[in-house]
C-alpha cells in the first residue's frame, strides 16, 4: 500500500482520485490546500485524509510515502523538490515544470534522494498507446507524425470579457502549448525520440500567452507536425503516416480507437478495450516503479520529460513566450 498526499484541490485532482479508487495499492492519507476550509471540503469527498496548509509540514510528515502534484505549472518544480528532499516519491502533472532548467533540477533531486519522479502524462500509459507502439512496424518507414489538440476553453469567454483566469495568465506558466500542445509532443518523443529541428508559430494574446499554435519538427527521415489551441476547436484524428499505410488515432491526448488504413484499401482495427479510467494507468505505472525499486518509468522517463521540456522551451523562444521562471 502506497500512502499518498495530494497538492491541488481542483477537478484534475478529483478525477485522479476517482481513478485511484480503482487501485487497491493506493491510499489517500493527506491533502494540501492553501486554506483549511477548502482542504477539509475537498478531503471529505475522499475519506479521512489529514489536511495540511503548510507544505513543509506535509512533506516532512510520516503520513505519506508519495505525492501527487496538480497545482499551477509555475509551482511544480519547487513543490516537487521540497517533497523529494523529504524522501517522498512524486507523480507530477504535465507539464513537469516551467522549463528545462527546472526539469533538470527536479531530476537531480530525485536521484539525490533516491525517490521516483514521474510526469503524469496519462496518454502514453493508456492501453491503446501500447497498441500504437507495438504495431507501428506494420506501416513501414514512417514519414510523418501528425497530431492536434484544439479545444475551445470556456475561460476564453471570460478572457474576452476582460477577466484573466489562470489558463491565460503567464504568471502560472500557462497557455495553449503548455496546457494542450504537450499532449501532441510527448507521444511523438516517446515513439521517435527528440527531433533535430523545431519551427514554431502562434497567435499571442494580450496577456502574453499563446492562444493557439503550430510546430513543425524535423527528424532525419520524417517530420512531426502538431497543432494546438485554446481558442478554437478541431475534430481531426491524429495520424502516423508510413510508406505501407497510415495509423489513425481518434484522439492523441486520450487514445481510445486505433486502426491502420493500408495502401491497398484494407483497414485493420487495433483498438483494445480499456477497462479502467484513463488516469488509472499512470498511477499503476508509478506504483509499480516504487514497488519494484526502480528509479524511473521506461515510458514516461526522465529523458522523455526533459526532451519535451526542451522542445517546448525552444518553441516558446521562437514565439516570444517567456515566463518568470525562465533564465534565457
Amino acid at each position: 500500500m502506497i500512502r499518498f498526499g495530494t497538492i491541488g484541490t481542483n477537478w484534475i485532482t478529483e478525477r485522479f482520485l476517482l481513478a485511484a479508487g480503482e487501485n487497491d495499492d493506493f491510499e489517500l492519507t493527506a491533502v494540501y490546500s492553501r486554506t483549511e476550509e477548502k482542504g477539509r471540503e475537498f478531503a471529505a469527498q475522499f475519506g479521512e485524509a489529514k489536511v495540511y496548509t503548510d507544505l513543509m509540514a506535509m512533506a516532512a510528515s510520516d503520513d505519506i510515502d508519495a505525492v501527487y502534484i496538480a497545482s499551477p505549472n509555475a509551482f511544480h518544480a519547487e513543490q516537487a523538490i521540497i517533497c523529494m528532499n523529504h524522501g517522498k516519491h512524486v507523480l507530477c502533472e504535465k507539464p513537469l515544470a516551467s522549463n528545462s532548467s527546472e526539469v533538470r533540477r527536479m531530476i537531480a533531486a530525485a536521484k539525490e534522494n533516491n525517490v521516483v519522479l514521474m510526469e503524469a502524462m496519462k496518454s502514453t500509459l493508456m492501453p491503446n498507446f501500447r497498441v500504437m507502439k507495438d504495431n507501428l512496424y506494420k506501416i513501414g518507414q514512417v514519414r510523418r507524425y501528425f497530431a492536434g489538440y484544439c479545444q475551445y476553453s470556456s475561460r476564453y469567454d471570460a478572457f474576452k470579457q476582460g477577466t484573466v483566469l489562470n489558463a491565460f495568465n503567464p504568471e502560472f506558466s500557462n497557455g495553449a502549448l503548455m496546457d494542450l500542445g504537450i499532449y501532441c509532443i510527448y507521444p511523438m518523443v516517446s515513439l521517435f525520440g527528440k527531433p533535430e529541428s523545431v519551427k514554431a508559430t502562434s497567435v499571442m494574446l494580450s496577456t502574453g500567452v499563446d492562444g493557439e499554435g503550430s510546430i513543425i519538427m524535423g527528424y532525419p527521415d520524417m517530420d512531426g507536425v502538431v497543432m494546438y489551441s485554446k481558442i478554437t476547436d478541431s475534430f481531426l484524428p491524429a495520424e502516423i503516416q508510413g510508406e505501407n499505410g497510415t495509423m489513425v488515432i481518434d484522439r492523441i491526448n486520450q487514445p481510445y480507437d486505433v486502426k491502420i488504413q493500408y495502401r491497398d484499401g484494407s483497414v485493420e482495427n487495433l483498438t483494445q478495450q480499456q477497462i479502467h479510467e484513463s488516469m488509472y494507468y499512470e498511477l499503476e505505472e508509478f506504483i509499480r516503479i516504487i514497488c519494484r525499486g526502480r528509479s524511473t518509468s521506461k515510458i514516461n522517463s526522465h529523458e522523455t520529460s526533459l526532451a519535451v521540456a526542451e522542445i517546448m522551451e525552444e518553441a516558446r523562444k521562437q514565439i516570444g513566450l517567456k515566463y518568470a521562471a525562465d533564465e534565457w
